[in-house]
């Protein structure tokens, strides 16, 4: 393990997020509020730590290759100090009391998660609340492909870093170079978010809260300049909006590009988008169903707030226009097997994936075929496509570990006297980087009431939940460190 080398990439990861600081100085500057000073000495520290890390392993200039251990370590960590050291202007700023609600804030946001701390939102500068949803705009395609996309030199062996950051079961390059596929990755994904501002000042929103909407959209992190979330404006052309660039953030990412390349039937042609869209609309039509006439007296109103609702969960974006613990029961269940469904492979969203979804169905099928038919031979496919064993195997490691995480970590948050309901709500809203939960951090509610331990656990499983767990927990293998 090339220690100065990873500290080499990290640094200049620092020295990135260091100079993207400067996006919210300017805001700052234009509003003239109070967390301008807040931002010089968060831009400071930050690039003085990225130039120390890459002065200190200057000697491995030249080593551009990385192999997997490096790559998966390289992310972890890289991750880790992003949430580090984006905490700082949180910290630095008038809203935040201490550093382990920055931390929180700041993950949260990195991840895309959309969890929150913050009590009075409106009541923050306009510069911090737009770094709070800049930061999610970043961390949705990812910092590291970001980086890829920017800096040829990481490009070389790059690969794995990619495989480890990129939220897909498997990973493919759009491209024979990584920098080009990356590129092509965060070309789609401004392009959608500048076409989402642009509606949303049609419909009268600023273009501050316009913007600071769109950049949380598009990576389905949630965070919203308004008390009240999306319910704030009580528009059904705001909803509307919403939800479409929510289910286009939810699909995968490669297929937008194939349609842009006029391949009009890939998502039609796509097993998985298939699914995801299919399913959005069961769900939807079964929670319109079942809130007509108890929470409201119009199939329109509860086809609105319906799809609402489940589009923000199934794509774990969190935004709110509803308060979906007043729903009824069958409802509510729905809505929670939705934080663990999540959205396509390829896409910005969190949870399992729809394509592990399908995998497993499929595999259970099989297993249940070859009981009746013991001597036959088939194979789990996707888009008439054989999924390895390998692959396979690596789902259901996957999913065991998804599962297994969820209810160590719910025990965990329960032994801090955290009730039933709110301990497997907040760690499913977390670990499947959605947002709201259940119980007291339901929508209408927020993560500022629990205990420290409780912040920096669910902070963990946020870092679990956006790195697909494997690229963290393999660190905790004693195996991975033997050579």
């Amino acid at each position: 393990m090339r220690w100065q080398f990873i500290a080499r990439i990290i640094g200049i990861l620092l020295l990135f997020l260091g100079f993207s600081m400067i996006v919210p100085l300017l805001v700052s500057l234009y509003y003239h509020d109070l967390a301008l000073n807040g931002f010089l000495r968060s831009i400071a520290i930050t690039v003085v730590a990225g130039l120390l890390l890459i002065l200190l392993s200057k000697s491995h200039a030249t080593e551009d290759y990385i192999n997997q251990k490096e790559g998966m370590t390289t992310v972890a960590l890289a991750w880790t100090a992003i949430g580090l050291f984006g905490a700082l202007p949180f910290y630095f700023s008038p809203d935040f009391t201490n550093f382990t609600d920055a931390f929180f804030e700041s993950v949260s946001g990195f991840t895309t998660t959309g969890s929150s701390v913050m009590i009075n939102i409106e009541g923050a500068t306009q510069s911090l609340l737009f770094w709070r949803s800049f930061i999610q705009w970043l961390g949705g395609m990812g910092i590291i492909v970001l980086s890829l996309a920017i800096l040829p030199f990481l490009g070389v062996g790059g690969i794995q870093l990619y495989k480890a950051e990129v939220p897909s079961p498997v990973p493919d390059k759009l491209t024979p170079r990584l920098s080009d596929s990356a590129k092509i990755l965060w070309i789609v994904y401004a392009v959608f978010t500048l076409i989402e501002i642009i509606f949303l000042l049609g419909g009268g929103m600023s273009l501050f809260e316009a913007s600071c909407h769109a950049f949380t959209t598009l990576p389905t992190g949630g965070f919203s300049p308004k008390n009240a979330s999306i319910a704030h404006y009580d528009s059904a052309f705001f909803d509307y909006v919403i939800v479409i660039f929510m289910v286009l953030a939810g699909i995968n990412f490669s297929l937008h590009y194939q349609m842009l390349r006029g391949k009009t039937l890939a998502f039609w042609e796509d097993t998985e988008c298939r699914f995801f869209l299919g399913l959005t609309l069961l769900l939807t039509l079964l929670i319109t169903w079942d809130i007509y006439g108890s929470v409201y007296t119009s199939v329109k109103d509860a086809f609105r707030f319906s799809s609402f609702q489940v589009v923000s969960i199934i794509t774990t974006t969190g935004f709110a226009t509803a308060d979906y613990e007043k729903f009824p029961g069958l409802s509510q269940v729905l809505l929670f097997v939705c934080m663990f469904i999540g959205a396509s492979a390829g896409s910005t969203g969190g949870g399992m994936k729809c394509a592990r979804i399908i995998a497993c169905f499929k595999y259970c099928y099989r297993e249940l075929f070859k009981i009746i038919h013991p001597r036959s031979i088939s194979h789990v496919k996707i888009n008439n496509t054989v999924i390895p064993d390998e692959v396979i195997r690596s789902i259901m490691g996957f999913l065991a570990l998804y599962i297994g995480l969820f209810i160590l970590s719910s025990i965990l948050l329960a032994c801090m006297g955290i009730d039933m309901m709110t301990a497997f709500g907040a760690v499913a809203a977390c670990i499947g980087n959605i947002g709201p939960g259940f119980g007291t951090v339901g929508p209408t509610e927020n993560f500022a009431h629990l205990p420290v331990m409780g912040k920096w656990l669910l902070a963990w499983c946020m870092l679990l939940g956006r790195l697909e767990i494997y690229t963290v927990i393999i660190l905790f293998v004693p195996e991975f460190w033997r050579k």
